[in-house]
Formats: structure tokens, sequence, C-alpha cells
């Protein structure tokens, strides 16, 4: 079994609503288990500006399938909630990002493990730093450590975890 920790997010159609069903989605990823989910943040935009808040979280999975084979299950799941890739940045009912899995270096056009801009998200490293403080994300140091020195500015913690 391999730890993988994923980010959600998502900001069209009840995105609180869709957070909550996916992580119902990750549940039931087979040859995997979903051990533990954070709380949900209200985040603003990035990048692009012109579009609704998002709500995003971050969970752990243990799993037997492979990196590639784990971002296929996740594209699949984003898929059958709607998600369009429209342009960088847009809005989307959901969104699933690996930020890393058991510690691997990878890079591909597919998949960069750690997740390149994940230690420069704050509404990635807070909810990382909630599960998982002392998670060391590649040589950026703990997701805690990472998340202080972001700040939290434009995030609002949304609702206990479930």
């Amino acid at each position: 079994m391999h730890l993988a920790y994923v980010a959600l997010g998502a900001n069209l159609d009840d995105p609180v609503t869709q957070v909550h069903a996916a992580f119902d989605a990750l549940r039931g990823l087979p040859a995997s288990r979903l051990l533990r989910t954070s709380s949900l943040y209200r985040t603003a935009p990035v990048g692009y500006a012109e579009q609704p808040d998002f709500i995003n979280a971050v969970c752990l999975i243990d799993t037997t399938l492979s990196a590639q084979a784990l971002l296929a299950a996740l594209h699949d799941i984003e898929a059958a909630f709607g998600r369009e890739r429209s342009f960088r940045n847009a809005p989307r009912t959901l969104d699933l990002d690996i930020i890393d899995y058991a510690h691997c270096r990878h890079s591909s056009d597919a998949l960069t493990l750690p997740h390149p801009r994940a230690h420069e998200r704050s509404f990635v490293m807070l909810p990382l730093a909630e599960i998982a403080p002392d998670y060391a994300l590649g040589s950026y140091g703990t997701a805690a450590g990472l998340a202080e020195r972001l700040g939290g500015s434009g995030i609002d913690l949304f609702s206990p975890p479930i």
C-alpha cells in the first residue's frame, strides 16, 4: 500500500455538496482506503479572479494503485462530476490533484510528484497541515511549516472534517 495525499476543489454547482460527494467517490476507489479528510475551506480564486470562491480540502488515501492509475481514477471521478477543462484556472465542478504519492519523485507530461505548486498554495497547505502537520512535502518543508509561511489570507475555515 502507498499513502497519497489528494487536494480537492470545487466552485460550481453547490461546491460543498460536490466536495462531500467527491469524498464518497474516493471512498469507492478500487484497491484503496480513504483514511483521513480535512475540514472544508472557503478560498478566493487564484489566477482567474472573475469566478466564485472555491471550497477546498485535502484527504489521505492508502492505495495499491500506481500513481498513474490513481491519477486516471481521479480524472474519471472529475469527469463523472462534469469537470470541463476550458482554460487554466477556470471555474470547475471538481478538481482532484495528487499532492504527493509515497514521497515519490516523478516527472512526465501527465504527472509531476510532488505536485509542483502545492507548496505555494495556502488552500492546499492549510488543509494538509490540519490532517498531517509533520508531513514533509519534498524538500520544501513540513505541511505545518509551509502553511505558517504562506498564511491564510483569503482562506476561511468552512466546516469541520466529515
